[in-house]
């Protein structure tokens, strides 16, 4: 394990896998998966297109610093999605193809360095990965808890989504809410509806207040943030989910206010601040439970200016870095 006296009670490696998963096919926004420059990976010494502005940023020289083995897993999803527009969506839902495909490919990636024994940070790309990223660590880590921090549920199901973009609907797909649907049989429930909590919501759609109250699912809006302090929320998620439960972070940075991170999707103001989504971050890695890390919705394509592109792609990197145990002192 990494040399700062860190002991996670689920992992048996130092080796942390990263997954660049540049992909936009779950919402109509590009930029997520478009990635210009060339760069020489210092990891595996092999010439790379296309990987997430985190990893250019030195994200993987960053993770090493904290003793950490880094393994790196790049994608390049441009041929699946000439291929997939030729597929007819299924019902209204918006690429269900491209999503499912994507998704597939992430999940088998992730189910096997979670195998390994390897922490995995996925590096998004838009939040229906998360269909991949939670069921790849799921396969894996059984009894898995999730901690969902998003200003959105993202829990519409098929029926219940007003748009058909599929970034709004992977926790129905991984509970199995949302009932099965053509094209990704290969995604089975794999997350028990006790088994997840959301932090930071402050944008959920009528149908998903039903679904959340309908299922007793354990949600933290931004006035519990207000009410009781991050601290004593990401407390109360831990109590809930349990001490011996492995624990994926699923980290969309629309999470955070954006002051913080203006560059990503879907933000909505009177989000966390800074220090709160690392203390989440910081304080999970001190659990001893996490196994898996998500990072998404960092695009700097959306930037209205360069501050804003560095600000939102160095937040994104340090939230990483607080997951995987950089400390303040």
């Amino acid at each position: 394990m990494p040399t700062n006296n860190f002991t996670n009670k689920f992992l048996t490696t130092n080796s942390c896998a990263v997954i660049a998963a540049p992909f936009s096919g779950g919402q109509p926004k590009g930029g997520v998966e478009l990635y210009k420059s060339f760069f020489i990976c210092n990891i595996t010494n092999n010439l790379f297109r296309g990987p997430p502005r985190m990893l250019e940023a030195g994200l993987l020289d960053m993770i090493e610093g904290l003793d950490w083995k880094v393994e790196i897993q790049h994608n390049d999803f441009n041929a699946l999605e000439k291929e997939c527009k030729k597929v007819v969506d299924t019902r209204h839902i918006k690429n269900a193809s491209f999503v499912s495909k994507t998704c597939q490919t992430i999940h088998e990636q992730i189910k096997k360095h979670a195998a390994l024994g390897q922490m995995i940070l996925t590096l998004g790309g838009d939040h229906s990965l998360g269909m991949a990223t939670v069921s790849g660590t799921a396969a894996v880590h059984k009894n898995l808890g999730v901690i969902w921090v998003d200003a959105h549920a993202d829990i519409n199901t098929v029926d219940s989504t007003d748009t058909g973009n599929l970034h709004g609907c992977p926790v129905s797909f991984l509970t199995g809410l949302t009932g099965q649907v053509e094209g990704f049989e290969w995604l089975k429930p794999c997350l028990e509806t006790n088994k997840i909590c959301f932090i930071g919501l402050r944008d959920v759609d009528e149908p998903e207040k039903k679904i959340l109250k309908e299922n007793n699912i354990k949600a933290f809006s931004m006035y519990h943030v207000d009410k009781y302090g991050i601290s004593k929320v990401v407390e109360m998620c831990l109590e809930y989910l349990g001490k011996d439960t492995p624990i994926h972070l699923s980290f969309d940075v629309d999470a955070l206010d954006p002051s913080v991170a203006p560059s990503t999707g879907t933000p909505v103001r009177g989000g966390l601040s800074f220090r709160e989504g690392h203390y989440i971050c910081e304080a999970l890695h001190e659990s001893g439970q996490l196994v898996g890390i998500d990072i998404m919705e960092v695009n700097p394509a959306l930037a209205l200016s360069d501050e804003q592109q560095i600000q939102t792609i160095n937040v994104g990197c340090s939230l990483a870095r607080s997951a995987l145990g950089e400390t303040l002192l």
